[in-house]
């Protein structure tokens, strides 16, 4: 494997959101767009790449069969069909994007399948608590994410990105999935805990320094801004208060994956959380580390388009721990993986 860092891609949705579109509030989330309007997906997928990622993930996160049964009235048949879409738009684009490119050092762009947790199904926040773990058995959550992976698999993406998995009980689900395909690679990221003293403490703040009218149209910022403040307070558990480091344990009981990690969480949440784990990790487990933006809520303003710390700056230290895949998640958009890519000079 090239020793040098794969670039994944940024926010899907969050481009989809700059277009226009408005996701915010739908079950089906950005996996809507697949059905709506495919050729917007593949646009930000054209951007990711232009912007150099190496790494181009499908808009499946939020897709799975009852999902697509439930909201788009769709046959399971035609749902299973809507998933595989996901891969093949992916890798159109990027077979369209190589053909007009004539760098030579160019890498030759994969493909990862994004499946979500159970909770993003849910569409309940419980996918930064894993709430649903203490209601489900292994076997459960492995009957819901098998047609998922089934259908990415199939359709020929080069990976599974198994990706914001709150739990060890679902972790342990997917990697006992993933050996029913044993042709695949995966690699597993977690999120990271929150922590309630903060949360509240931040919620009086708000109380007091927005008008409550306010407060309701921005409701959804707020819990954003709640959990991401929230988060960061946290350096060594997952959002079901298990260790990291037993998290990466069940990682490694897998020969199919590439890499193990976290993602949607703080950038400066990272290196901690990594060199909490370390020692737990085998050798030819390699990181992978895709954190939001770190922008901040301020309760006058909104949020600040201003990063507290630089996101690019940040994966330097990524690297230095080891990272093998980096590159961003919610509010991260193509300039910020151009910034990247070349402060990792990659």
């Amino acid at each position: 494997m090239d020793p040098s860092p794969f670039i994944l891609d940024g926010g899907l949705a969050t481009e989809l959101e700059a277009s226009g579109f408005q996701l915010q509030g739908d079950p089906l989330w950005s996996a809507r767009i697949l059905h709506a309007n495919p050729q917007a997906i593949k646009d930000v997928h054209y951007r990711y790449l232009q912007s150099g990622s190496d790494v181009i993930t499908t808009a499946t996160y939020q897709a799975s069969i009852e999902g697509f049964v439930k909201y788009l009235d769709l046959r399971p048949e035609e749902a299973q069909q809507m998933i595989m879409s996901g891969v093949q738009l992916a890798k159109e684009t990027v077979r369209e994007f190589m053909s007009s490119t004539v760098s030579e050092n160019r890498r030759e762009p994969v493909v990862a399948g994004s499946v979500g947790p159970y909770g993003a199904f849910l569409h309940d926040g419980s996918e930064y608590t894993g709430a649903y773990e203490e209601k489900m058995t292994v076997e459960e959550l492995k009957d819901w994410h098998r047609p998922q992976i089934q259908c990415l698999v199939k359709a020929g993406a080069d990976l599974v990105a198994m990706e914001t998995i709150p739990g060890l009980k679902e972790a342990e689900a997917l990697v006992e999935v993933l050996r029913e395909f044993p042709e695949a690679k995966a690699w597993l990221s977690f999120s990271c805990k929150v922590t309630d003293t903060l949360h509240y403490m931040l919620c009086y703040l708000m109380a007091n320094f927005i008008h409550k009218t306010l407060a309701t149209v921005y409701a959804h910022e707020l819990d954003i801004a709640i959990n991401a403040v929230r988060v960061f307070q946290d350096i060594h558990n997952i959002s079901s208060g298990r260790r990291f480091s037993e998290a990466v344990q069940v990682a490694c009981r897998s020969s199919q994956l590439v890499a193990v990690g976290v993602n949607c969480c703080p950038a400066p949440l990272v290196k901690p959380l990594l060199e909490s784990a370390k020692s737990h990790k085998k050798a030819d487990l390699g990181w992978v580390v895709y954190p939001n933006s770190g922008e901040e809520w301020d309760p006058k303003t909104g949020w600040k388009t201003k990063k507290q710390t630089s996101f690019a700056k940040l994966s330097l230290d990524w690297k230095d721990q080891g990272a093998l895949w980096i590159g961003g998640c919610c509010r991260v958009g193509p300039a910020d993986i151009t910034e990247l890519k070349e402060q990792l000079h990659v």
